[in-house]
């Protein structure tokens, strides 16, 4: 197979830090956003240096102000904007610049890889005419010239065919591959700074660690420094230099990567490295969320603005704002490692009790609080039944089914049998005539046991989703069975499912999406009750204890969905499906679009849930390091079908095919030194169309091991025979015809 470290792909250029010149330059860089209510605070005094070949990280969660702070160093602030402060490119000043000017600098010496390439491409024109523009617009060349350098740099950065793909609009390229587009645009005219705003959010970690090797490529093709801005802990440990941490518009941690990740000095980075599943860890360790919200840039609490979500504060935290000053490092610290090398920036943070983190671990510190210990109460109450059960109102509806007795632990509660889903893909016109089928669904057998988390992995577009809905009849099989608790589910009518609905929920990717903005949240959870008949004289308090039992206030019922947070959302999402206290629970990418700190919260909840109501889940989820943390068993999925299953341990200690190493592979660990020590296993290309899957192994046509170890019969073999789902012995099964087992964490 294909294989490089981390450390292979990031490489810093020539000579040491200290001899580099200095490429960007930005002093006390303050942005405001005037509003009818107030000044929005966004960016607050940001500084730092960054050298040639250097690559710096910005990490935070969404809102401090990490992207605002590049947007205003690039120019791209609207007018309104209040901008003060330096940023200095190669020591051209950038701050007040007019459009005439500033048009020579960016793209030229600072060049921008945006978050969403689709919107940041213009879908009227080519992928290689756009490049070529960003040439012409800096050097006075040819159109042929300009056209052949286009497609000199898709082929940098890994699209494969690229004198075909530069005549290819946006909209016909994937995700990853448009993100690769960005990245050729940016390196057009090897800048001297690349900032890369978030390239790798909704990306499949495949996909990720293509681009990421893209950037890699640009920076070693270019010279260019970096500045990396994502929320992703491990894609940071493995590709920085140096990180910055920011919180409310400032900087509050800043240093070498290996200092700030193995000796943080600030407690709200110590709460974000607590708060990341790991797939190096057990299962058994509990993630260690920061509690509370980030504070509204439009009214910053006195002091230190951390403090409201800090367990070390004292009066002069909520006094006086901390300085970003030096933090010094034991002997014993950081395993022998050096802190602060010749040439690079001190390790700084802004926190008054700096020198009391020495060794601490973000369980030790991030305890949990009396409102947690409430919250635990509230569900053990509801798992004790000491909440009244909703009584049906007279003449509404059926009354609640009785249980069907014990349930044996070992006795599958919900099974899928050769579960088929084919979409008709019609022809263009008046008379739209079926011209095909996309192949969704594949031969899916699955079994989810009581009390148990099944997870379902695999890329986007694999079929995760839909097999989820197929399992709750949201949408019709074309083939295949479902049963729950034995009783088959294939064929049943809407008022046939009904009762079986209290039994069976689902919990949406976006919570914002999946709740009615028109309705209060009291009115949202309350909706399942009404609808079953189960509102009832205490229906008022069954709501307001499920907003206890998911860590909500009750009085917060009156309000509307865009009130709050993402991650609080999603805990209304979890009550509306608790309402009917189900049994099994369908979770489909439920954290995906969360903060680190929001995410863990969340998981929290639901392994305290699982184990407090002996629920089932069936997690939907491309991230394997959440999978890791929180599934009992896995099922991987690849273009319609399951390609592995097996325990959480099995997979993880010893995956046997390919695309599950793969996976495996590309999720980044949030260590430093494990992560550039890591092996790599790179998949090349893109997920074939479901409308036409390969024949034989559908996972041939990105099969490392298929294009570099296997013989050529055996490739006939893998191109002519489907490889059957076998078992390996103790239920770890894989369809692979050459399976191998790696360990790869």
């Amino acid at each position: 197979m294909s294989e490089m470290t981390t450390e292979d792909m990031h490489s810093p250029g020539p000579g040491g830090t200290e001899e580099r010149e200095t490429v960007l330059e930005v002093d006390d860089l303050t942005v405001g956003f005037p509003t009818d209510d107030g000044l929005v605070r966004a960016v607050r005094g940001v500084s730092y240096r960054l050298r040639r070949g250097e690559a710096l990280g910005i990490v935070g969660e969404s809102g401090s102000g990490k992207s605002v702070t590049s947007l205003a160093i690039m120019g791209l602030l609207p007018k309104t904007a209040r901008v003060s402060g330096s940023a200095r490119v190669l020591g051209q000043e950038m701050v007040g610049l007019d459009d005439a000017r500033i048009s020579k600098v960016r793209g030229n010496k600072i060049a921008m890889i945006f978050q969403d390439p689709l919107t940041s491409l213009n879908p009227v024109y080519t992928v290689g005419r756009q490049i070529a523009e960003a040439v012409r617009a800096h050097h006075d060349v040819s159109e042929r010239e300009a056209r052949e350098r286009a497609v000199e740099l898709l082929g940098i950065v890994g699209i494969p065919f690229p004198e075909q793909r530069v005549r290819a609009y946006p909209h016909e390229l994937s995700g990853g591959m448009r993100q690769r587009v960005v990245i050729a645009i940016a390196m057009a005219n090897d800048p001297d700074v690349i900032i890369a705003d978030e390239p790798t959010t909704a990306l499949d970690v495949t996909v990720q660690a293509q681009v990421l090797e893209a950037l890699e490529t640009a920076r070693q093709r270019t010279g260019a420094a970096l500045v990396l801005i994502t929320h992703d802990l491990g894609v940071i440990a493995g590709h920085v230099d140096r990180v910055a941490v920011m919180y409310a518009g400032r900087m509050v941690e800043t240093g070498n990567v290996d200092a700030v990740f193995h000796a943080p000095r600030m407690p709200y980075t110590l709460g974000l490295l607590g708060s990341v599943p790991r797939m190096d860890e057990s299962r058994h360790e509990r993630l260690t969320p920061i509690l509370g919200t980030p504070p509204s840039l439009l009214h910053l609490p006195p002091g230190c603005t951390f403090a409201p979500r800090c367990p070390m504060a004292e009066e002069v935290c909520r006094a006086e704002e901390p300085p970003l000053a030096v933090a010094e490092h034991g002997s014993g610290e950081m395993g022998g490692h050096a802190v602060v090398a010749p040439g690079t920036e001190p390790h700084r943070s802004a926190c008054h009790f700096r020198d009391r983190l020495r060794e601490a671990r973000p369980d030790e510190l991030f305890r949990p609080t009396a409102v947690d210990a409430e919250t635990t109460e509230e569900v053990q109450a509801v798992a004790a039944g000491e909440v009244a059960e909703p009584v049906a109102e007279a003449g509404a509806g059926a009354a609640r089914p009785e249980p069907a007795g014990p349930v044996d632990p070992r006795a599958p509660l919900l099974v899928a049998e050769d579960l088929v889903k084919h979409f008709p893909v019609r022809s263009r016109g008046i008379i739209r005539r079926r011209v095909g089928h996309i192949h969704a669904v594949c031969r899916v057998s699955l079994e989810l046991r009581a009390r148990e988390t099944l997870a379902l992995v695999g890329e986007s577009g694999c079929g995760k989703s839909t097999t989820a809905r197929l399992l709750l009849r949201l949408i019709p099989a074309t083939a295949g069975e479902v049963r729950y608790r034995d009783r088959p589910l294939t064929g049943l009518k809407g008022a046939q499912m009904r009762p079986l609905r209290r039994e069976l929920q689902i919990v949406f990717q976006d919570p914002f999406a999946s709740l009615d903005p028109r309705m209060t949240v009291f009115e949202i959870i309350a909706e399942p009750l009404r609808i079953h008949g189960l509102f009832g004289g205490d229906g008022a308090e069954r709501v307001r204890g499920l907003l206890r039992t998911v860590g909500l206030n009750p009085e917060h019922g009156s309000r509307y969905p865009h009130e709050f947070s993402g991650g609080q959302r999603q805990r209304i999402g979890v009550a509306r499906a608790l309402a009917l206290r189900p049994k099994v629970l369908v979770l489909d990418e439920p954290v995906s679009a969360l903060d680190v700190s929001i995410q863990a919260g969340v998981i929290n909840l639901l392994e305290d849930l699982q184990a407090e109501l002996g629920l089932s889940y069936l997690f939907v989820s491309h991230d394997l390091s959440v999978v890791r943390h929180i599934a009992d068993r896995v099922a991987v999925m690849y273009l319609g079908t399951i390609v592995e299953t097996g325990t959480t341990e099995q997979l993880f200690a010893a995956a046997a095919h390919p695309y599950t190493q793969a996976l495996i592979s590309a999720i980044p660990l949030p260590d430093p030194r494990k992560e550039r020590a890591r092996r790599r296993i790179l998949v090349t290309g893109d997920v074939p169309s479901p409308a036409a899957p390969p024949s034989g192994c559908r996972f041939r046509t990105r099969c490392p091991k298929f294009a570099g170890e296997l013989s050529e019969v055996e490739r006939t073999r893998c191109v002519e025979e489907v490889p059957e789902l076998a078992d390996r012995g103790q239920g770890h099964a894989s369809a692979c015809h050459y399976a191998q087992a790696r360990t790869l964490v």
